[in-house]
């Protein structure tokens, strides 16, 4: 996708997307069509596999499901306990979800959209997102932070949870749980003002302070300076979160709406990310019609 600066394979550290010598070439060719034969066979066979299995092939279209019985490959069990007796979130994650992060509104959802920002949405769409900010380096936002498809590290204390970002302009979120209020006037940021509490098993962040300049998906969905977010993270068992995103920006939408992600526990650890380095795409974002 756009966004994706520079891509870096956890097996070694050639950039995705640069030149295999001469003398593999003709290997990789034979295993590309090899590939993609195998995955057109799998696409024309799984509707009727999940079906089979009970369960609903759209649902897994819109990226909003998993494999009966989680067969995923993340760790099972119930879900661990902090000192404090809550459900323990910290933790290397990997987002899955890769479909709301490029286009939400193709995974079901249908936010309601203030007519000026259907019309900037549609105008994002017909020239391919060529300004999309993440595709620049800049930071996602909230909560497409929750979207774009580079792991997340949790960190929790008893006053502050961090989050630690490997993409996304490698930035992080501090929300603090000591019981202060936001701020009066909160200087408009990217990642907006976060405080957290506990609402019984649930982890809930309420955010306000934004910066009016994220895009909440690749496709332009707008957001303004009135953007209200809360998420509601819940660990599901041993290898699952489930997030609840609910948007709230009277600037942009008729009503608030939501959409929710499902975390799986990252297998191995967060590595280096450098936006900024080795970024090709920009000369290719020109629009539609050139």
């Amino acid at each position: 996708m756009r966004a994706l600066c520079r891509l870096t394979t956890r097996k070694g550290n050639r950039p995705l997307g640069t030149s295999p010598t001469s003398k593999n070439k003709k290997m990789m060719s034979k295993k590309i069509f090899a590939t993609a034969t195998l995955l057109g066979l799998m696409a024309s066979l799984t509707p009727g596999i999940l079906s089979a299995q009970g369960a609903n092939p759209d649902a897994f279209a819109r990226g909003t499901a998993q494999a009966p019985g989680r067969g995923d490959g993340a760790p099972k069990g119930p879900a661990p306990k902090n000192p404090e007796g809550k459900p323990d979130i910290s933790g290397a994650w990997e987002p899955n979800a890769i479909r709301q992060n490029v286009d939400m509104v193709a995974t079901g959802i249908h936010p309601p959209f203030q007519p000026w920002a259907e019309k900037v949405y549609n105008e994002r769409k017909a020239n391919i997102s060529k300004d999309d900010p993440e595709a620049r380096c800049l930071p996602p936002g909230v909560p497409r932070m929750s979207t774009t498809p580079y792991p997340f590290r949790i960190m929790q204390t008893p006053g502050i949870t961090l989050i630690v970002y490997e993409g996304g302009a490698h930035i992080w979120r501090q929300i603090f749980t000591d019981g202060r209020p936001h701020e009066k006037d909160p200087n408009p940021s990217w990642l907006g003002d976060s405080i957290g509490k506990w609402d019984g098993d649930t982890f809930v962040i309420d955010t306000i302070g934004f910066n009016g300049k994220s895009w909440i998906d690749e496709s332009g969905l707008p957001s303004t300076e009135k953007l209200h977010v809360i998420e509601r993270i819940r660990r599901v068992d041993a290898g699952h979160l489930e997030i609840e995103h609910t948007v709230d920006d009277p600037g942009a939408y008729t009503a608030p709406w939501n959409f929710t992600t499902q975390p799986r526990l990252l297998k191995g650890e967060m590595i280096e990310y450098i936006c900024q380095e080795n970024n090709r795409d920009l000369e290719h974002l020109v629009g539609g019609g050139k």
